[in-house]
């Protein structure tokens, strides 16, 4: 096919994968199997679009047109897409060869990138099935003529949705809602020309939609550097292959454990970024906490969180990953980390430092499977005068919709937030500005709840009558979010005391 894709046409073609292997693979390995091949075929066909140009121009020159297709992406003889589709027996063996020679023939930009599916487990993937996917995605050409860059990654970015709705509760572990990464990186503000991290990158989608707000306005986005960690090897793989997708050149995405052995440094220190996104992994059980106490990277200097608690190891990781200058970051946390006692020396330092800028909070259900409220705390290396000694806390709890069950953010509800953290003034019932003498008058407690009070005009209530039904019914629910919200905290550190499958235990990012 050689007509422009729409966005549908694009997106059905994409999930017929999953159809061809729904009942043969469960729905949490859908991702291994399907993207690589996507990728190997988008490579195939743009490969096939610049040879073509190539000969043209040459007037027939094959030379000529193979040197320049492999200027982009070098696939050896024997390795592309129509190859591994002639094969007539042991599919998968042909198919994992010809992966292993793109990545070999292009290091430094491929090495790894197809991960490391069971490609020549026949038990599990039977010639016939990896026959039948190879046919479903023969029937489209990947061009970037047919299909460009930000349709293809629009496309990707839908099926890592899907895949998620589809694989249930480990969907968190690969998605993270994009209204509040939208969010987040509108407020950061990312600008042409600056470095933008993700310690904990999941499929790069926060990476992805920084470079989305630069595009929108209009910026030069192709100057930006992106880099990101995953500790996981395939969301590692899927992360690059859609960096690659949107047209990113400039992007370095590692392999392995942030806290255990962060990827990017210069000589004796982290590097530093002007921005950093991140959803961490809530509340992991398992690190390396004795580690912690000695930290050859210095990122211990708020002090070692409880075992139970690497939440303030990420946030100190990031801290110390902020260009002292430029540095901003936001981050999505649990509710606790604003409050927990175990953390609370942690927390007096941190905001002692006049590092924090806002404090979001936001409403429930906004993750896959979870009622659970979130928070996003913002941070600058270097604030404005106007806003030092200070911190922004915004109460966005009931800025929310719901449609289909799912939550998620409106742009007016994404406005009025940003409105908010841009005035950086008190809204009654939205948004208090607290100095760092309020916070410690609160036991440096960062509950937001202790700050932003109901707004009583608003409900229509009046001090010369007595409230009505409805509006003491609000004002007591309101008043027992911060018991309530604590209560949460409480029930999470018991439940740190009982062993739990490390899968339910972690939401990560992408």
């Amino acid at each position: 096919m050689t007509t422009h894709m729409t966005q549908q046409e694009l997106e059905s073609y994409l999930w017929g994968a999953a159809v061809i292997l729904r009942g043969l693979v469960d729905a949490g390995d859908y991702k291994q199997f399907a993207f690589p091949l996507i990728f190997f075929k988008r490579l195939s066909d743009v490969w096939d679009e610049d040879y073509a140009a190539a000969l043209a121009e040459s007037k027939g020159d094959t030379r000529y047109a193979t040197a320049t297709a492999n200027d982009r992406f070098v696939i050896p003889d024997g390795s592309h897409w129509k190859d591994v589709r002639a094969a007539a027996k042991d599919v998968g063996k042909k198919l994992q060869t010809a992966l292993r020679a793109i990545e070999a023939a292009n290091p430094g930009r491929l090495d790894g990138i197809f991960g490391d599916a069971p490609w020549t487990n026949k038990e599990r993937l039977p010639d016939v099935t990896l026959k039948n996917l190879l046919e479903h995605f023969s029937g489209q050409t990947l061009s970037i003529a047919n299909v460009p860059e930000d349709e293809l990654g629009n496309g990707y970015e839908f099926l890592i949705k899907k895949f998620a709705d589809d694989s249930g509760h480990t969907a968190q572990e690969f998605y993270t809602n994009r209204t509040v990464v939208h969010l987040m990186v509108q407020m950061l503000e990312p600008k042409s020309g600056e470095s933008i991290y993700d310690p904990t990158c999941g499929t790069g989608g926060m990476l992805i939609s920084a470079l989305a707000e630069v595009k929108r306005k209009r910026g030069e986005h192709r100057t930006l550097k992106l880099f990101g960690q995953e500790r996981n090897h395939m969301t590692a793989s899927i992360a690059r292959m859609n960096l690659v997708l949107h047209g990113v050149e400039d992007c370095e995405i590692a392999r392995g454990d942030t806290l255990a052995a962060p990827a990017f440094h210069e000589a004796d220190r982290l590097k530093m970024f002007d921005v950093v996104l991140a959803n961490p992994p809530y509340s992991i059980k398992q690190w390396n906490r004795e580690a912690w106490t000695t930290d050859p990277w210095g990122r211990n200097f708020l002090g070692t969180p409880p075992q139970g608690r690497a939440d303030y190891a990420f946030f100190q990781h990031i801290l110390k990953s902020m260009d002292p200058k430029t540095g901003r970051c936001a981050i999505l946390f649990p509710h606790g980390v604003l409050f927990r006692k175990e953390e609370a020396e942690l927390r007096k330092k941190l905001v002692e430092a006049d590092l924090i800028d806002c404090v979001l909070g936001l409403g429930p259900n906004l993750f896959y499977n979870s009622p659970m409220e979130a928070c996003v705390i913002f941070c600058r290396s270097k604030k404005p005068p106007k806003k030092r000694g200070k911190v922004l806390l915004i109460n966005a709890v009931n800025e929310i919709a719901r449609e289909r069950a799912m939550s998620f953010l409106r742009p007016e509800h994404q406005q009025r937030i940003e409105a908010a953290y841009d005035a950086f003034v008190d809204e009654e019932g939205f948004a208090q500005v607290a100095t760092i003498d309020d916070i410690a008058a609160q036991g440096y407690s960062l509950s937001i709840p202790l700050y932003v009070k109901r707004d009583t005009a608003a409900s229509g209530a009046s001090t010369e009558s007595a409230p009505s039904l409805a509006q003491s019914w609000a004002a007591w629910e309101e008043s027992g979010r911060a018991f309530w919200t604590e209560m949460d905290a409480v029930v999470d550190m018991l439940d740190g005391l009982v062993a739990e499958e490390p899968e339910l235990a972690e939401v990560a990012n992408g």
